[in-house]
């Protein structure tokens, strides 16, 4: 029996941190408005341009493209589907009115996985080849040839979270040589380039066979210090963790500990919890850490991904198909 097809009356595209007249080009917008020819695009560019707007197209607008979803549920009465801009949904704990609504929230998973896969495996080979030490030789002018330098082919990655960027990421430890062990919620769900998979219960299992714990679940209350005092006991003395998923996954105070007391090797690290990292924070002194601002998923290509899984997706919409990327509001993933 075939679905039944639905109109947009109109879409909302919300301009902001990621969305602006520099980055959505003509072809881009050309390509919303060949997706859906019979709905109305409105642009809003500012609060401003929206508080001028809002008693007129509030009603109209059944179709969300912009930043936190949450933030608009009040303010869009009819809206029905909401396309985020980026895959991680943390921020529908604060807002529990739309969680419970019947609005479909759809991500932008999938857009990541090449940039950040290529980051993890960038902070990898930099504290494997301690390329990080040699950047601060150079600014001090110090020729240094001490040090035990690494190799990645051989050694095990443990990945915590094989979804689309955990997926991409084994695919390129295996082209390494790498053997992958991999955890998941669900860990009867396999992977092509994962060579074991674990659930909850053999968490610290994985953790203690592997030579590089890369975190890239989602965050989830269950995710929430997910890496401990006791997991950071469990890993090898030479062992490194590398985190792009969120600052919250890692209880960071006991992280210091174990980077302090040599439990560890080292980390490289995207996020933390509290962004931007405070400037007392002792992580920014450690000669065994790596820091980068939260930028892993960064790409010259992150607007021309994000149009293609919203198009694909208007598509699917009209049509009656089911959609793309759909975040489980409870789950928060």
């Amino acid at each position: 029996m075939p679905m039944k097809q639905r109109e947009i009356n109109t879409i909302l595209m919300t301009y902001g941190f990621m969305l602006s007249d520099e980055s959505v080009r003509k072809d881009h917008i050309d390509a919303i408005q060949t997706a859906a020819p019979s709905a109305k695009l409105v642009i809003t560019r500012s609060k401003a341009d929206w508080e001028q707007q809002k008693d007129e197209i509030g009603p109209r607008v059944d179709v969300l493209f912009g930043m936190n979803p949450g933030q608009w549920h009040q303010k869009l009465p009819n809206l029905r589907w909401s396309q985020q801009l980026g895959a991680g949904a943390d921020w529908l704990s604060a807002y529990t009115d739309f969680v419970n609504s019947d609005v479909i929230l759809t991500n932008a998973s999938g857009v990541h996985g090449i940039p950040i896969s290529e980051h993890i495996l960038a902070l990898m080979f930099a504290l494997s080849r301690k390329i990080h030490d040699s950047v601060r030789n150079q600014t001090l002018h110090e020729w240094d040839r001490r040090g035990n330098l690494g190799e990645i082919e051989g050694s095990t990655m443990g990945l915590l979270g094989v979804g689309a960027i955990g997926s991409k990421t084994a695919q390129k430890a295996k082209a390494l040589g790498m053997k992958v062990l991999g955890y998941r919620r669900n860990p009867g769900q396999s992977d092509p380039n994962v060579d074991e998979m674990f659930g909850p219960e053999g968490l610290n299992d994985l953790i203690a066979r592997s030579d590089w714990v890369v975190l890239t679940v989602a965050a989830t209350p269950e995710t929430d210090g997910l890496i401990g005092e006791n997991q950071l006991r469990a890993m090898k003395p030479s062992a490194y963790i590398i985190n792009i998923a969120r600052g919250k996954v890692i209880d960071e105070e006991a992280l210091i500990t174990a980077l302090r007391e040599k439990w560890i090797a080292g980390a490289g690290l995207d996020v933390f919890a509290r962004e931007p990292l405070p400037g007392d924070s002792p992580l920014w002194d450690m000669k065994n850490v790596i820091i980068t601002p939260h930028f892993a998923g960064a790409t010259p290509y992150y607007i021309d991904r994000l149009m293609d899984i919203f198009t694909e997706n208007l598509r699917r919409y009209q049509a009656g198909e089911p959609l793309i990327n759909v975040v489980n509001k409870t789950l928060g993933y």
